[in-house]
């Protein structure tokens, strides 16, 4: 008898809905979380690899300016005429 009155209409314990309830509850509450922490992984792991981008564009042009300074000290050098009569100055 008191078996009877535990059931619902269907003839479904409360026990089990109530677990079937329970348990979808913590699979959503999981699934979120996982799908929170992998878009937040995706966004992080997105600005990392645009900062790489960005420190080997700088590199490039760090090496293409450096090349730039001593082809102008160089053509400086070259040019400038007390530069060479202090070099020229120097030897004697």
């Amino acid at each position: 008898m008191y078996k009877d009155t535990e059931r619902l209409n269907s003839g479904v314990p409360w026990s089990l809905v109530s677990m079937t309830i329970i348990l979808a509850s913590i699979f959503l509450l999981l699934s979120s979380f996982k799908i929170y922490l992998s878009s937040q992984i995706y966004y992080e792991s997105k600005k990392v690899n645009d900062l790489r981008q960005d420190v080997s564009v700088l590199r490039a042009e760090n090496v293409m300016l450096k090349n730039k300074v001593e082809a102008l000290r160089f053509k400086n050098r070259v040019t400038d005429p007390l530069f060479i009569m202090d070099q020229e100055g120097a030897l004697d």
